[in-house]
């Protein structure tokens, strides 16, 4: 099998480097949630504020990887596993070049999730639930994708037709149906101090 050809070789430039360098440490701000819930809204306006304080930050967005990377996935079960185990390595490399990234995903399994926070260091996995009830998802709908699932035209949709996992323990819980865009930005940036990450 070709993978046994396959050797790891090691950078010159460590992960602590870039980090001191950058005045800030790297971590991956895994957004799950609903669709509808706010995710990439909030994970752009995080974005936002750490880019005017001269941090280096990037958004990964769950729809945006599939116009690209993860290009020609579905939504059965496997192809989200799939999608998941991508863009957690995805967002391992940017850990490891000492860039905060925001990561927008409804990822509606615990195991999957889970899987990439143990691709990082402990600490460098911030699992941030946007909680939203299903009521005030479907009432926004910004895609209308809660009407087509209700119509039956959108075959496994998560919260509809397909599960989604609450996450048991996140390190950072925003109720967006009721805390507006700038308070939960404010709570992010708060946790991100109180660890030693800004």
């Amino acid at each position: 099998m070709a993978d046994n050809n396959i050797v790891w070789h090691e950078t010159t430039i460590k992960k602590e480097e870039r980090q001191e360098r950058n005045g800030h440490k790297s971590a991956i701000l895994w957004f799950t949630g609903l669709s509808g819930a706010g995710k990439s809204t909030l994970a752009n306006a995080l974005e936002q504020q750490l880019f005017k304080q001269g941090k280096n930050s990037y958004v990964l967005d769950g729809d945006n990887v599939r116009h690209g990377l993860n290009k020609g996935l579905g939504f059965s079960d496997e192809d989200r596993k799939e999608n998941i185990r991508r863009i957690g390595e995805v967002a391992k490399l940017f850990v490891d070049a000492g860039t905060i990234v925001c990561t927008a995903f409804i990822s509606p399994f615990k195991e999957d999730r889970d899987r990439v926070r143990e691709l990082v260091e402990n600490g460098e996995f911030i699992e941030v639930y946007v909680r939203c009830s299903l009521e005030a998802c479907e009432e926004r709908d910004p895609k209308g994708l809660y009407k087509k699932a209700r119509a039956g035209e959108i075959p496994e949709f998560t919260g509809i037709s397909s599960p989604y996992e609450e996450p048991d323990a996140p390190e950072i819980i925003v109720d967006s149906d009721k805390q507006t865009v700038e308070e939960s930005v404010i709570a992010i940036i708060n946790y991100l101090q109180e660890k030693n990450i800004l």
